[in-house]
């Protein structure tokens, strides 16, 4: 039950805060957002009556659940036209590991390009898929959430996997150590100017989305090898430090240009071939992630 200074509710959430947060981050694309929510959740949940919940974590989960559907649909509303491509917020640790919270944020594969793609869902498609396929929760715990029946929720979640795979979604290979060589390759042709090289590194379909923020000059969507191989002979330059990272647990990079962060790529790789590289080049961005490189 509870006690009278709120030690055993505190108790209770914070078990329960990295999955709340993993959640969240699945839901919404954002870290600031997600922890938003989590504390949102934690306000609610602290002055709820919870002594005879049998369930805290799966009620804890509803409440953010439904959270995250507002946040959504509040976007939906007031979403104007953005300036450029977006690319949602990233996880950056280093190559040495991480630690339990920001494992349990990647659990499950949850690479940026597939967060790219949660991004253009309809709400309840995203809280209805992010719930049952990453989740497992059951549909009949989703219907209350979203406000419809239970297949309903489930044609919601179907609709979802739908766009995924139209978006032309492929689940990522997870041999790290082949990643970074792959990756490592594709930054020495850039340096060198070397085409050919990059080219077939890269997938015939693969997509480049680079987010310049408020420089629209600096952003792009592009499809195919050779584009995207000239654009990063043109981007990379010489002088660039490369410096590995693990963006979302897939191989990525910082580069920095006089100490100074110019860059953030994340990688996603199948079949041998890099398909997809999500590229940030926002000074603005840059300066909010914590990237662990020296000096950034």
């Amino acid at each position: 039950m509870r006690t009278e200074d709120g030690t055993w509710v505190a108790d209770v959430f914070e078990e329960h805060r990295a999955h709340l947060r993993a959640v969240a981050y699945r839901m919404l694309g954002s870290l600031p957002d997600a922890d938003d929510a989590v504390q949102d959740a934690w306000v609610r949940f602290s002055q709820s009556h919870v002594g005879g919940i049998d369930n805290p974590g799966g009620y804890l989960t509803t409440i953010v659940a439904r959270i995250c559907l507002n946040t959504l649909r509040a976007r939906k509303t007031r979403r104007e036209d953005p300036v450029g491509m977006h690319v949602p917020d990233p996880i950056v640790t280093s190559e040495d590991g991480v630690g339990p919270e920001t494992a349990a944020l990647l659990a499950d594969s949850v690479g940026l390009a597939l967060v790219v793609v949660l991004d253009t869902l309809a709400p309840a498609e995203r809280v209805a898929f992010v719930l049952h396929d990453m989740f497992d929760v059951p549909f009949a715990e989703i219907s209350p959430m979203v406000g419809r029946s239970e297949a309903a929720a489930r044609q919601l979640a179907s609709r979802a996997r739908r766009q995924i795979h139209q978006a032309g979604y492929r689940v990522p290979d997870t041999n790290r150590a082949a990643h970074q060589a792959l990756v490592d390759a594709f930054f020495t042709a850039a340096r060198g100017g070397d085409l050919g090289t990059l080219a077939a590194l890269l997938d015939p379909d693969a997509v480049l989305r680079a987010d310049g923020g408020a420089r629209p000059q600096a952003s792009a969507m592009l499809h195919g090898a050779v584009a995207i191989a000239r654009r990063a002979a043109m981007f990379v330059l010489p002088t660039f430090g490369v410096h590995p990272v693990l963006v979302n647990g897939a191989a990525g990079a910082v580069l920095t240009h006089e100490g100074r962060p110019a860059a953030l790529l994340g990688f996603s790789i199948a079949a041998g071939r890099i398909t997809e590289i999500d590229a940030i080049t926002d000074p603005d961005r840059l300066s909010r992630l914590e990237l662990p490189v020296p000096g950034a």
